[in-house]
């Protein structure tokens, strides 16, 4: 399989990775509960205007709009017969941007968990769920992604689910959870655990790491785990835009321009390769992390916790707190949309 993401990290250094689909489609007119992929078909003008938007910013790497392409997440709106289709649209779309950027920029197609939970704790079983992610993948490779990027995850059975499933179809993968539950994933999994998730299947990851959770210092604090247990490993971290926060029935998101460019600073330093945002990140927010990424490729010293708190704010995922469980409640609830 070629590997598109090691060729740019070996010209780039370092890659930014872009922002929020959900926010961003939100501020354009998507009502919540409505499925982003069908807008793939029903207003490719607007997915188009996400994608330029972040390549305008600077994204090296771009997400297609496919995050809840599997049948199961389709089948919630009656469009679980258009799989193929959907997927195959998500990445034309990302295509076309990518191709007249002047630069080179990477097609990622974007795999989100299914929603179901795997047998003895749900009814999906393994096989199942490798054949739900390879049809997705599927319609991304048909439309020309380049890499299956699975994410958001929280049982380590569901990534290697689509990791089997992106070796099937013929696709190299990347994947990251969300540690969003007292410093692990909801199901579990400990950051130092993710690199061993995949171990055995025929292909191993391009890049593994976090996104989504709970804010930047606590994606950050993910980091330094990661980092510490393989630091040879590609790591991406793709954190929230600060905290999600409740103004009426709307979910805005606490961080600026300045932390999340800072935030950068410190994923870079805590050995990240490649740095993006989630939920809440717009363009002008990205557009600040490009500058600040630019002017500090080369990794200073190895942050603290101390110094991630009095640099980019306090950890809220610890164990049995109150604004914890609030942060990573909200998390969860904006994560049914990518970011």
């Amino acid at each position: 399989m070629q590997n598109p993401i090691d060729a740019l990290i070996a010209e780039k250094g370092i890659l930014l990775a872009d922002g929020a689909t959900g926010t961003n489609l939100f501020a354009m007119g998507l009502q919540s509960g409505e499925a982003p992929e069908l807008w793939n078909e029903d207003a490719p003008e607007k997915i188009e205007a996400l994608h330029q938007g972040f390549v305008d910013a600077g994204a090296d790497i771009i997400l297609t709009n496919s995050f809840g392409g599997t049948r199961h997440r389709l089948k919630l709106h009656n469009a679980q017969d258009r799989v193929f289709e959907l997927n195959r649209k998500a990445a034309e779309i990302a295509g076309r941007v990518a191709a007249k950027a002047g630069r080179r920029v990477i097609v990622a197609g974007s795999v989100g968990p299914t929603g179901e939970l795997l047998e003895p704790l749900g009814a999906l079983t393994y096989t199942d769920a490798v054949a739900a992610f390879a049809e997705q993948m599927e319609g991304l490779k048909a439309g020309g992604a380049e890499v299956a990027w699975i994410e958001t995850m929280s049982a380590p059975e569901e990534i290697r689910a689509a990791a089997e499933a992106a070796i099937k179809v013929g696709l190299p993968y990347t994947y990251t959870g969300s540690f969003d539950t007292a410093g692990r994933t909801m199901m579990g999994l400990a950051p130092k655990d993710i690199h061993g998730v995949v171990d055995g299947l025929g292909e191993k990851p391009l890049a593994v790491g976090a996104n989504c959770g709970v804010g930047a210092p606590d994606i950050l604090a993910a980091l330094l785990d990661m980092s510490e247990a393989r630091p040879d490993a590609t790591i991406v971290v793709k954190g929230n835009c600060g905290i999600p926060e409740f103004r009426g029935t709307e979910v805005h998101y606490s961080g600026t321009p300045e932390l999340m460019s800072d935030y950068v600073r410190l994923a870079v330093d805590a050995g990240a390769r490649i740095i993006g945002g989630c939920c809440g990140t717009s363009f002008e927010h990205l557009k600040a992390m490009r500058a600040a990424l630019d002017g500090h490729k080369t990794p200073d010293h190895r942050p603290s916790i101390d110094e991630i708190v009095a640099r980019v704010g306090p950890l809220r995922n610890k164990p049995a707190s109150e604004s914890g469980a609030a942060a990573a409640s909200s998390a969860r609830r904006s994560r049914r949309v990518r970011g």
